[in-house]
């Protein structure tokens, strides 16, 4: 591709992935002076928020929040067929969707909780009953929500999940709410048995936000399951290649829209030994090659 990436995409990062170990105010003023990035993802700043706010809004990066730490630290679940556990994972994605509110956010990202396959059809109902009142109230407030496609027998087992299945879920929200979409992460991909190709291809009328990252698929390895490792990591099932196929499937399902550039977020972490600039450089790196091979 001769233009620049930017021309086509958002240039995201997810904070608290990139950076476990500056978390805070000291992550969000280094993504704030790189301006390889025009998108902030983030889980909040608890009481430095209005500082976050300010300090975002001289930054001129747009933001975005993502609620899995909270979703996952404390285990709650949007599709629990437990009503009561279901209200609980409810009632906290109202509570980050006023927070994200306050740092001037576009919109909140979640995920699915895991389910049960004997009662797939009702954790279906209860997780469309969460989305649209999540929808119903970021609806009100001029914002997005956002679903992310998880694996669903690997490691966070969700119920979206499959790409028909995700298709299905997106189709019925969207028949009451136009301020939903999904995210479709290629560190995902591998982990629910599909391809590029093939899952954005089936999830093109719902996709408004995309995540670029690596995999380890082989059990016993460093890294395996959905934890992120940087493209060249040993046993990682995605590089310069596959993320190459990535943005091929992307660029011909017709996301590279100058007039309107989708969020392409680094969802990228280091592992314990490794130094978070060093793997963030690294995924730049590996993004602009990708990119640069691209054939017209």
């Amino acid at each position: 591709m001769k233009e620049s990436i930017q021309t086509y995409f958002r240039l995201g990062i997810l904070q608290w992935m990139s950076y476990p170990r500056q978390e805070g105010m000291q992550a969000l003023k280094t993504i704030c002076d790189d301006d390889f990035f025009e998108v902030i993802e983030t889980k909040g700043y608890g009481a430095d928020n209005e500082k976050a706010a300010a300090l975002l809004k001289q930054s001129h990066l747009g933001v975005c929040f993502g609620t899995h730490p909270r979703i996952l630290g404390e285990g709650l679940n949007p599709n629990d067929t437990d009503e009561a556990a279901r209200l609980r994972a409810e009632t906290a994605l109202l509570e980050m969707l006023e927070e994200a509110q306050v740092l001037n956010a576009e919109g909140i990202a979640f995920l699915s909780g895991r389910w049960n396959p004997e009662k797939k059809e009702e954790a279906f109902s209860q997780l469309l009953k969460t989305t649209k009142t999540i929808c119903a109230k970021a609806k009100e407030k001029d914002m997005m929500v956002e679903l992310e496609v998880f694996d669903y027998d690997v490691d966070k087992c969700a119920l979206i999940g499959p790409a028909p299945l995700a298709a299905r879920f997106a189709a019925a929200v969207r028949e009451e709410y136009e301020n939903f979409g999904l995210i479709v992460d290629l560190s995902h991909i591998p982990i629910t048995h599909e391809k590029s190709a093939e899952v954005i291809h089936t999830l093109k009328p719902y996709i408004t936000h995309f995540h670029y990252g690596n995999a380890v698929l082989t059990p016993g390895c460093d890294a395996y399951g959905d934890k992120h490792p940087r493209f060249g990591y040993p046993n990682g099932v995605n590089d310069t290649k596959e993320l190459t196929e990535f943005l091929r499937a992307i660029r011909d399902e017709g996301f590279c829209r100058a007039d309107k550039p989708v969020i392409l977020s680094m969802e990228v972490s280091p592992r314990p030994h490794e130094d978070e600039q060093t793997v963030v450089a690294s995924t730049k790196r590996t993004l602009l090659r990708a990119w640069a091979q691209l054939e017209e």
